[in-house]
């Protein structure tokens, strides 16, 4: 019995933590309609500054709480609410997410480039030289006493704010309709900016609860936002009293998992991964007209044409030859993991892009790829890649299957609890027997991978490795082409326009969401097999959640509509990671802030850049006297660097000098649409297959 309280302790302190921060989640969404994937990271920048001020600079603790709760947390919700959301709050969910999203690895990587994760940073719990308090067979700590007090008062002063406050009744307005609440003297923005404000305090909070408990680790301290998600979607995102409760259900099962779960190798990742198994429970238990809510601000998706698509495929194809021919061996394997990558990004395409079912495991499941592979053909058996392919493709119909009740950020949170199963549990199991056949994944340790024999060659060198991952990715892009420009391509796209109408009209929403989830995860399935192809040796760390970040927001700024957002995530993901890597250990993390900076700037690009690049460059691709003239300066710089006459950096300065003045010099000699009246298109220049779109639309609004 004395176990037992000793455990409920632990739990119910926890469980404070947690309500804390499912508190600052539920009063953001409430309030300003974000859910805030990054809440979890703020409070982890709070559990930093305060151990460096506290401990590295030796503040008094008083001075340094006061500092990081009322100067930098409130500072740093001013900048999320000022700089980052309102440019993409009339954008839609979808765009608000990705910025959150942004945010999670912007903070991850800038905690990791300032404080060195290799260096242990100990936080002390408040009050520690004190006796504990005695309450029966239990004893309560002074800092487990300090936090559920103050989720008490965390809970009474939130619900005053709320319920018996005009402040409040003007935040809980301004979500559900800003013009309205503005009609009735409420001030949206400064709702807007005060919801922002607490909750990034509410998660400041709980990070330095929270911290002496646990590793001051950036990654591991952003994670634990898992348990205040599950926490939150208890209180269906608005009430504050469920997700209090939700808070010690998950508190105390993690608390009793540790004390009562039987020791053998296979249970202890299942403590860790209870709070997102308990998250996908949460989400499934819990329908609401909110959870079915969609987002209506969509993206035109391009339709690819026959031409363009060849001649993508085609550049991917002379894009690897280049590498090969032009990069040392060395720099070869540096580099090679560009089209491996970019067929895990390109997984995104039909899922996101087409259907709009927004997923964060697509790398954990390349990661199912890469293990099937080098387990079934550690010989180099060509027919195990399809078999590769075809489980992934079963476990992405399995996500399907909750998928049917969830949608927006619902159903990312969804595959963010997967992920985390993954991450956490499954990936970290031992060999184990089903019906008598052998199951093995990363065993506890790594997975040797080698190459496949390909018409009786066995292609294990780097340079052969690279031009098959080539080979996979030009086919694949012009299959999500076929995809697209096919009968479920077009249904896909009604799908992720309004699911209601689509099943009205015959649709079924089960079998298209199963077929594309299962579609993606195949492609994603195929590139961690060749992912794992070129790395030969992978693990567990290199498919989680927060790997996989990058990928999705890099695949998000090249645009999720755009076949080419495949090899523009592996050039964008690898190339400036590996031109970096000289500088030191920390260009990585630099690598990742770029990258999530770059994300924070959707609002002024929601359909991605691959699609202005194209408007840009396409005057040059159609200019028959300036594109022969670009080729020939591309052939001759890559001939000097082939025969060695000049290294790497001169011929492709020259390149890329003279594709620059080439572009703007096609601009100059062609005249846009904009200069020639419509009813003068196709007579006073050439018509283009993108003007019946224009023409149409200038039709129908006259």
């Amino acid at each position: 019995m004395d176990q037992f309280l000793a455990f409920t302790v632990v739990g119910l302190s926890t469980a404070a933590i947690y309500a804390v921060i499912g508190s600052g989640l539920v009063l953001t969404h409430t309030t300003a309609g974000v859910f805030n994937f990054a809440h979890g990271a703020a409070g982890m920048l709070a559990a930093f500054a305060y151990w460096q001020l506290a401990v590295g600079w030796g503040w008094p603790v008083p001075l340094a709480l006061a500092a990081v709760l009322l100067v930098l947390a409130p500072a740093f919700g001013l900048f999320v609410e000022r700089v980052l959301m309102r440019p993409v709050q009339a954008l839609g969910e979808a765009e608000r997410l990705v910025m959150t999203v942004a945010l999670l690895t912007g903070c991850i990587a800038l905690a990791r480039w300032v404080w060195d994760p290799n260096t242990p940073r100990p936080l002390s719990p408040f009050l520690a030289d004190r006796p504990a308090i005695r309450l029966g067979p239990a004893a309560v700590t002074w800092h487990q006493a300090i936090t559920m007090a103050v989720a008490l008062a965390i809970a009474a002063a939130l619900w005053v704010l709320l319920h018996r406050t005009r402040a409040g009744t003007q935040m809980r307005a301004s979500v559900d309709d800003r013009a309205l609440a503005r009609l009735t003297g409420a001030d949206p923005l400064r709702a807007g900016r005060l919801a922002w404000v607490l909750g990034i305090q509410l998660a400041a909070v709980g990070g330095i609860l929270i911290a002496p408990t646990v590793a001051l680790d950036a990654q591991q301290l952003s994670l634990l936002i898992v348990s205040a998600y599950t926490a939150a979607v208890f209180g269906r995102l608005r009430s504050l009293p469920l997700t209090f409760l939700g808070a010690v259900v998950v508190g105390l099962l993690e608390a009793y998992l540790t004390g009562y779960l039987p020791r053998n190798d296979y249970l202890p990742g299942l403590r860790l991964a209870a709070p997102a198994l308990l998250l996908l429970l949460a989400l499934l238990a819990f329908p609401h007209r909110r959870l079915r809510g969609r987002d209506r601000t969509l993206v035109r998706v391009p339709l690819p044409t026959v031409r363009g698509s060849l001649l993508l495929a085609g550049s991917i194809l002379v894009f690897a030859l280049l590498l090969v021919t032009v990069l040392t061996e060395d720099a070869i394997i540096s580099y090679g993991t560009v089209f491996s990558l970019g067929v895990i990004a390109l997984s995104y395409v039909p899922l996101a892009g087409y259907a709009g079912q927004i997923s964060l495991c697509q790398l954990s499941i390349a990661g199912i790829g890469a293990v099937v592979w080098g387990h079934l053909g550690a010989q180099g058996q060509l027919w195990a890649l399809p078999v590769a392919v075809l489980v992934a493709a079963a476990v992405g119909a399995l996500i399907a299957l909750p998928a049917l009740h969830l949608s927006g950020i619902y159903l990312a949170l969804g595959t963010v609890a997967f992920a985390v199963v993954l991450d956490r549990w499954i990936f970290t199991l031992p060999a184990f027997d089903v019906l008598g056949v052998r199951i093995a994944l990363f065993d506890q340790g790594s997975v040797a991978i080698t190459g496949p024999d390909l018409f009786g060659l066995h292609l294990t060198s780097p340079t052969q490795l690279l031009l098959l991952a080539a080979v996979c990715l030009a086919l694949a892009s012009l299959g999500v082409v076929a995809l697209r420009r096919g009968r479920f391509g077009r249904r896909l796209i009604a799908l992720r326009d309004s699911e209601a109408a689509y099943a009205t009209l015959g649709g079924r929403l089960l079998a298209a969401k199963a077929a594309v989830f299962a579609l993606s995860a195949g492609i994603a399935g195929l590139g961690g097999a060749l992912y794992g192809m070129q790395l030969q040796t992978v693990t567990a760390e290199q498919f989680n959640l927060v790997a996989g970040l990058p990928i999705f927001l890099i695949a998000v700024i090249g645009g999720l509509g755009a076949v080419g957002a495949g090899l523009f995530t592996g050039v964008a993901f690898v190339v400036p990671a590996q031109l970096l890597d000289g500088l030191g250990p920390w260009a990585h993390d630099v690598t990742a802030l770029l990258v999530a900076l770059a994300g924070m700037g959707l609002a002024h690009s929601p359909s991605g850049v691959l699609a202005g690049m194209r408007a840009e460059w396409a005057p040059l691709a159609r200019d028959r006297l300036l594109m022969p003239a670009l080729c020939a300066v591309l052939a001759g710089c890559w001939l000097l660097a082939a025969v060695g006459a000049a290294d790497g950096w001169p011929p492709l300065a020259v390149a890329l000098a003279a594709a620059l003045a080439l572009r703007v010099g096609a601009a100059g000699r062609q005249r846009g649409p904009s200069d020639i009246p419509l009813e003068w298109w196709g007579l006073r220049r050439p018509w283009r297959p993108e003007d019946g779109e224009v023409l149409n639309r200038a039709t129908a609004a006259g």
